[in-house]
C-alpha cells in the first residue's frame, strides 16, 4: 500500500464483497433447498456443483491462512466435514485476524513493529515477546531424543510386582541390606518391600549445631563463583570427596514428565558453601551415581532441601539415592508462620534474590543445557545454606521462649524424618475399579459429566489402551492422549475412524498407525456397556460399602457390573452419620442427656381410627338413626342427642366447574328429601300441650299432597340429569347445560313453595304456644306464686336453636331466626348480642381505619 486512501478503498471493497455475500446466505437459508432438490433434478445437480465449487474455495482459503498462521490446516473432504472439522476452522480464522489486527495497528503507527528475534542467549537479555514466547515452548516441549533409551539399566514400565530398591550396597548401615530389604503387606493388600534406610532415619539423631544458634555463613556472590558441571563418573568421585568434608550441603533435583511414562530425573544440584556442582542425571551410567549415598546416608552430614516430599521419591527411583538427615526449609517456614513458604519466597526474604521460576516447568532433558537454564538452576542451591542458617537461628531463639507447642526444632525434623520415610511404588491403574495414582476414579469423581452405560464401558476402556500405549511407548498418557479427547470420545463414540481422527488433537497424530486399533476398542466396549451399569451406578454401588481402599473396591465394582438395578431407598440409608459420626440424634433417648429421661406417661399418643374395625364391631340393625327418631318423635319428651356437629357449607358460588354444579345439585336434592331446607329436620323444641295442638291442626291430605310433590321433583330432577349424561356423551355439551339449568331451577321453584309452606307453618305454631305460655303465666300469677323465691331455671332444651336458626326472608323482622337478617339478599353475619336487650356488652368501634390509595410517605 502507498496511501491510506488505497488502504480505505480496499477495505470498503472487501465489506461491500461481504455484505453481499452475507445476504445471499441468509436468503438461501430461508428457501426450502431440500424440496427443490427432491423436486427438481436440475436444481439438485446445480445445487451439488456450487456445493463442490465452495468447498473448494474453503479449502483453498484455509490451506493459505494456516501456512500463514501456522495452524493445522483443516481437511474438507466433503459436507459433513465442516461440522466435523469446525473447531479447527474456526481456530485458523482466529489466528488470522489476529494477525492481521497486528499488521494493521503496525501500519497505522497504533503499535511499534516487533524487533526481529536475535539468536544471542543471556540472563540480561531483552526480547520480543513473541521471541520470548518460542523459545519458552521450545524449553518446555524439545523435540529430542528420549534419553532413556540409551540407559544401560532400561525402564520396566510393565513391572507389576513390589518395587525392589535399586541398592546394591547400604552405606552407614545399622541393619545390614539383606535384612532391610524385607517385604510386608501395606493397607491395600500389596506386597511391598521396606524402606532400607527406616531403622536408621527413625533412630537418628541430628547433630549438635543443628539445635544451636550460631553466627550465619554469608554465602559467596554467585559473580565470583562458577559452577562445576558434572557429567563423567571420574568428576562424580571428585565431587564426592569434596562432599565428604562438608557439615551442612544443600540438593535440588529437576524432573520431567511429559515424554516418559514414570518420569525422569533429569538434573541435580549440590552445593556446599563454597562450590556448587550441577549433576547430569540423564548420562547412561546413572545406577552408578549410588556412590553419592556414602554422603546422602551420612547421619552426621544435615542435608538441606525445600520441599523435598517428591525429591526423595525421585531420587530412589531413578538412582537408589536414600537421604539420612534431612532438614527441610518448607516445615522450617511454616513452623515460624511466615506468610510465603516457597523458595521464592525464602530467597527474597534472606538474599534478596528475584528467582525466575518461568524454567521451573521447562524441558530439563535440553543438552547441552541453556545458559539461563543452568543460572537458574543453580540459584535453587546456591543460596540455600544461609537460608537454613537464618531459619535454624529463628527456631532455636522461638524454643527459649518455653513455646507451650514444644521445641520448634524437633518439629521440623519429626516432619523431616516423615519425608525421608517416604518409598516409591509402580504406578498402578485398576482397568474396572480406576483405582491407583494412574486410575480414572479421581478424575471421574470430580467430573461434572454423567456417562451412561455405553460411555462409562468406552472410557473406561480407552483410558486402559491409552495407559497400556503409554507404558509400551514410555510417554506419559497424557502425550498419547489428552483429557479432553478422551472425554470427547466417550461422550461422543465416533462411529467411524473419520469421526474418530477429527476428534484427535495435534499432539495425538502420533496414533495415526493405531487408529484402527483405537476404534476397534471403542466398538467392543460400546457392545459392552449396553447391559453394562452406568457412571451414576458404580459411584452409588461404590459409595454404599461401610468402609473400602482405593484398591479394595473390586467387589463392589464387580457387583455394580451384575447389577445394574437402581438402588432402593433402605439401601441408601446409613446407620451412622456422615456429618455427626456416632452422636445419637436425640440425646435423651440414648441416656445420654442431663435431664430428666422420658417417661411413658408424658408421651401424646397420636389417635387413629380404624374404620373397618368399627363397622365390624357395629351390629347391621334395620332401625333407623339416632337422629332419624329424634326428628319423628313429636310426642312426649324431646330426645336430646350426643353427638358432634357438622359445620354445613355456605351458599355455592357460582361456578362454571361441572363437579361444583354437580355437588350443588346433589345439595338440593337432600334439601328436598329433608323437607326444603337442612334445618327442618332441627326444629325447635316445643313443649307437649303445643305439639298435640299443632299435630291435631294438621290436614292428612295436605301432607300426602306434599309427599307427592316431593317425590314428583325427585323424579323429575334424576330424570333431566339422566337426559343431560346422554347429551353430554353425545357431544352435545350446550344442550346438557341447558337441561340442567332448566332442572336446577325448577328445584329451586320447589324448595321456595316448601319454606313458604314451612314458614307458615312455624308461625301458626309459635303463635300458638305464644298463647299456651301467656295463659300458664296468669294462672301463676293468680295462684300468688313468688317469682323471686321459686323461678324456674332456664331450660336450654326449649331455647331456640343458634346453630340451626331458621333463616329470614325478604320482608321478615328476623325476631325468630337467631338474629340474623337479610341484607340485600344475602344474610349477615350472626350477631349473639342481636336477641339480648340494649345493656349487652357491645363490640369495641374500629379504630385507625386504613384508607385506601397511597399513604403520606409517598405525597410529593
Amino acid at each position: 500500500m502507498e496511501s491510506s486512501q488505497d488502504l480505505k478503498s480496499l477495505r470498503d471493497t472487501v465489506h461491500s464483497a461481504l455484505v453481499t455475500v452475507t445476504r445471499s446466505v441468509n436468503a438461501l437459508a430461508n428457501e426450502d433447498l431440500q424440496f427443490q432438490r427432491t423436486v427438481h433434478p436440475s436444481v439438485a445437480t446445480r445445487l451439488d456443483q456450487n456445493t463442490e465449487r465452495i468447498l473448494r474455495l474453503a479449502r483453498g482459503v484455509l490451506k493459505s491462512a494456516s501456512n500463514f498462521t501456522s495452524q493445522r490446516e483443516p481437511q474438507l473432504e466433503d459436507v459433513d466435514d465442516v461440522e466435523i472439522q469446525w473447531k479447527g476452522v474456526v481456530d485458523v480464522i482466529d489466528s488470522l485476524l489476529e494477525k492481521s489486527d497486528t499488521c494493521l495497528d503496525e501500519y497505522t503507527g497504533l503499535v511499534k513493529r516487533k524487533d526481529a528475534p536475535t539468536a544471542e542467549l543471556g540472563r540480561e537479555l531483552k526480547r520480543s515477546r513473541s521471541t520470548t514466547s518460542r523459545l519458552d515452548w521450545s524449553m518446555k516441549r524439545a523435540n529430542i531424543l528420549k534419553p532413556q533409551n540409551a540407559f544401560e539399566r532400561k525402564i520396566d514400565n510393565f513391572d507389576s510386582g513390589p518395587w525392589k530398591p535399586l541398592m546394591t550396597s547400604k552405606p552407614h548401615a545399622r541393619v545390614p541390606l539383606e535384612t532391610s530389604l524385607d517385604t510386608f503387606v501395606d493397607e491395600e493388600g500389596r506386597t511391598q518391600y521396606k524402606h532400607p534406610y527406616e531403622q536408621e532415619i527413625t533412630n537418628m539423631q541430628y547433630p549438635e549445631q543443628v539445635y544451636r544458634s550460631c553466627e550465619p555463613i554469608k554465602y559467596l556472590p554467585m559473580e565470583t563463583t562458577k559452577a562445576i558441571w558434572v557429567d563423567t563418573y571420574e568428576g562424580v568421585l571428585e565431587m564426592l570427596q569434596e562432599l565428604k568434608q562438608a557439615t551442612e550441603i544443600a540438593v535440588d533435583l529437576e524432573h520431567h514428565d511429559f515424554r516418559t511414562y514414570a518420569g525422569l530425573l533429569s538434573l541435580m544440584q549440590i552445593s556446599t558453601r563454597e562450590k556448587d556442582w550441577i549433576v547430569d542425571t540423564l548420562v547412561p551410567w546413572r545406577h552408578k551415581l549410588e556412590v553419592l549415598n556414602e554422603v546422602f546416608a551420612d547421619p552426621k552430614i544435615v542435608k538441606v532441601l525445600h520441599g523435598a516430599f517428591m525429591d526423595v521419591i525421585w531420587l530412589q527411583r531413578d538412582l537408589g539415592l536414600y537421604i539420612v538427615g534431612l532438614f527441610d526449609t518448607f516445615y522450617a517456614s511454616d513452623t515460624l508462620g511466615y506468610a510465603g513458604k516457597s523458595l521464592a519466597f525464602l530467597l527474597k526474604k534472606f538474599a534478596d534474590f528475584d528467582a525466575d521460576k518461568k524454567y521451573q516447568l521447562a524441558d530439563w532433558r535440553i543438552r547441552p543445557l541453556p545458559e539461563e537454564m543452568f543460572y537458574y538452576a543453580r540459584s535453587d542451591t546456591h543460596f540455600l545454606l544461609y537460608i537454613y542458617d537464618m531459619l535454624r537461628n529463628e527456631l532455636a531463639e522461638l524454643a527459649s521462649q518455653n513455646n507451650p507447642d514444644g521445641n520448634p526444632i524437633d518439629r521440623v525434623i519429626q516432619k523431616s524424618k516423615e519425608v525421608s520415610l517416604q518409598r516409591y511404588e509402580h504406578p498402578v491403574c485398576d482397568p474396572e475399579t480406576g483405582a491407583g495414582n494412574r486410575g480414572w476414579y479421581n478424575t471421574l469423581i470430580k467430573s461434572p459429566t454423567l456417562y451412561n452405560g455405553e460411555q462409562f464401558a468406552v472410557y473406561k476402556a480407552v483410558h486402559k489402551w491409552r495407559d497400556d500405549v503409554a507404558r509400551q511407548e514410555d510417554e506419559s498418557p497424557f502425550f498419547i492422549m489428552t483429557q479432553q479427547v478422551l472425554s470427547d470420545i466417550a461422550r461422543i463414540i465416533p462411529t467411524d475412524m473419520k469421526a474418530l481422527w477429527s476428534l484427535l488433537e495435534s499432539n495425538a497424530r502420533g496414533l495415526k498407525g493405531r487408529l484402527e486399533e483405537l476404534f476397534q476398542v471403542i466398538q467392543e466396549a460400546r457392545a459392552r456397556g449396553v447391559n453394562g451399569p452406568t457412571m451414576l451406578q458404580f459411584f452409588r454401588e461404590l459409595s454404599s460399602g461401610a468402609s473400602q481402599t482405593s484398591l479394595g473396591v473390586r467387589k463392589v465394582a464387580a457387583a455394580a457390573a451384575e447389577d445394574s438395578e437402581p438402588l432402593s431407598i433402605e439401601e441408601l440409608k446409613c446407620d451412622r452419620s456422615q456429618l455427626w459420626g456416632d452422636v445419637a440424634l436425640n440425646s435423651s433417648l440414648d441416656g445420654t442427656s442431663k435431664a430428666r429421661p422420658i417417661r411413658e406417661e408424658d408421651m401424646i399418643p397420636l389417635y387413629t381410627f380404624d374404620f373397618g374395625a368399627i363397622k365390624e364391631e357395629l351390629p347391621e340393625t334395620n332401625q333407623p338413626s339416632p337422629r332419624r327418631v329424634a326428628e319423628q318423635d313429636t310426642k312426649g319428651l324431646p330426645v336430646l342427642e350426643e353427638e358432634g356437629f357438622t359445620l354445613k357449607a355456605g351458599r355455592k358460588r357460582k361456578s362454571r366447574d361441572v363437579d361444583v354444579e354437580s355437588a350443588s345439585e346433589a345439595e338440593a336434592v337432600s334439601d328436598i328429601e329433608m323437607g326444603g331446607d337442612s334445618s327442618a329436620g332441627k326444629d325447635h323444641p316445643k313443649s307437649p300441650s303445643v305439639e298435640q295442638e299443632v299435630e291435631g291442626g294438621d290436614d292428612k291430605a295436605a301432607k300426602q299432597a306434599k309427599k307427592q310433590a316431593k317425590k314428583a321433583a325427585r323424579e323429575e330432577f334424576k330424570r333431566a340429569q339422566l337426559l343431560a349424561e346422554q347429551l353430554a356423551q353425545n357431544g352435545d355439551i350446550k344442550g346438557a347445560k341447558e337441561l340442567k339449568a332448566q332442572a336446577r331451577k325448577a328445584l329451586r321453584a320447589a324448595k321456595k313453595a316448601q319454606k313458604q309452606q314451612q314458614q307458615q307453618q312455624q308461625q301458626t305454631s309459635a303463635s300458638a304456644a305464644t298463647s299456651a305460655a301467656d295463659e300458664q303465666t296468669s294462672g301463676e300469677q293468680e295462684e300468688g306464686h313468688d317469682d323471686d323465691a321459686e323461678q324456674e331455671p332456664f331450660d336450654y332444651s326449649k331455647a331456640s336453636s343458634v346453630l340451626h336458626a331458621a333463616q329470614a326472608t325478604n320482608g321478615d323482622d328476623g325476631d325468630d331466626d337467631g338474629g340474623r337478617k337479610e341484607v340485600r339478599g344475602k344474610f349477615a353475619p350472626f350477631d349473639p348480642y342481636g336477641m339480648k336487650s340494649g345493656d349487652a356488652p357491645q363490640g369495641a368501634r374500629k379504630m385507625n381505619h386504613v384508607k385506601g390509595g397511597r399513604t403520606a410517605t409517598f405525597k410529593k
